[in-house]
């Protein structure tokens, strides 16, 4: 069996809209709902052995409600992982027309940021650039790289970089580069990877090699793995996952992460569960192994990242 771990992300646990194909909408949205929900899986995900959390600034109240978690609980075996860069604005506001979230990687940012999220010390293990791409200068910024690398070397750090968009490779292939005092800045790689997104595959599988962490997100390619009549390019690929999950006798969910661990081996990938039972459901991904001829065709449903990522791109927040 692989070493991989499933670990939880707070993405869509910490704010009321999220980019997703959420097919229940009617689910209370009070921040008090939400937090109580954020508990009741933070609880069932530890009982289950989970103990990689992921969250961000932007996931709404995401960190409030880890934070206030962690704490109340007190556990000195969980490994949690923040960033900075993104800054939630839609204030808890359902249905918000403008943008959610808005992206600024400056230094200044940074320190605003950190100075909330040091206060997952000591259990903070990674602390990440939340969506680094080539555009934004943060991979060429060298006072936000500096700091950074005082944060890592003065509270003993993992520090990494979250990707997304269709020049994934070409980013981690820049911040590799990045070095101070002889040794690479980053250690930790958080990525886009799924049956239809793997166009990482080669430096991910690299990356491991060289010790590096490596983090799966959106393996359920936000939901687009699940039957949708709107994806018809999809209906032949549909009826295959339907068939392994008869097989198996496991959801999609959970043969859409089984292929992230057996095609891959990364060291976490993230369960975007927004409940406890999608969580005990993602976690029977663990319960057995596709075969060759079966990850072979599962291999042969990637399409090309400029596609994947425009699909992406045209799902709405709900």
């Amino acid at each position: 069996m692989s070493r991989t771990r499933i670990g939880l992300g707070l993405a869509a646990i910490g704010r009321p809209d999220y980019i997703n194909i959420r097919f229940n909408n009617t689910i209370d949205k009070s921040i008090d709902a939400f937090k109580n929900n954020a508990f009741r899986i933070l609880d069932e995900a530890y009982s289950l052995d989970i103990r990689d959390f992921d969250v961000a600034p932007s996931y709404g109240l995401g960190e409030q409600f880890l934070l206030e978690w962690n704490n109340s609980r007190d556990y000195k075996d969980v490994s949690l992982s923040t960033k900075f860069g993104y800054t939630y604005v839609a204030n808890w506001e359902v249905g918000y027309k403008g943008k959610h979230e808005i992206k600024e990687h400056s230094l200044s940012k940074l320190n605003e940021q950190w100075a909330i999220s040091k206060a997952f010390m000591p259990n903070l293990n990674i602390y990440q650039i939340h969506s680094a791409t080539l555009d934004s200068g943060v991979l060429t910024n060298t006072d936000v790289l500096s700091r950074l690398s005082e944060l890592k070397e003065r509270y003993q750090l993992k520090i990494g970089i979250t990707s997304s968009g269709p020049e994934q490779t070409k980013i981690i292939e820049e911040a590799q580069k990045i070095v101070f005092k002889d040794k690479a800045l980053f250690d930790s790689y958080q990525v886009t990877y799924n049956i239809f997104e793997q166009s990482c595959h080669t430096i991910l599988k690299q990356l491991l090699a060289e010790g590096k962490s490596v983090i799966i997100k959106e393996a359920m390619a936000n939901g687009r793995v699940f039957r949708n009549k709107q994806f018809r390019a999809y209906l032949n690929n549909y009826d295959y996952l339907d068939n392994l999950s008869a097989k198996y006798n496991v959801g999609i969910d959970a043969v859409a992460l089984r292929f992230v661990v057996d095609n891959l081996g990364p060291t976490i990938v993230l369960s975007g569960a927004s409940n406890t039972n999608h969580l005990k459901q993602n976690l029977k991904a663990m319960s057995f192994e596709l075969n060759d001829m079966e990850l072979s065709q599962l291999k042969s449903f990637a399409i090309s990242p400029k596609q994947y990522w425009q699909e992406r791109s045209n799902l709405e927040w709900n």
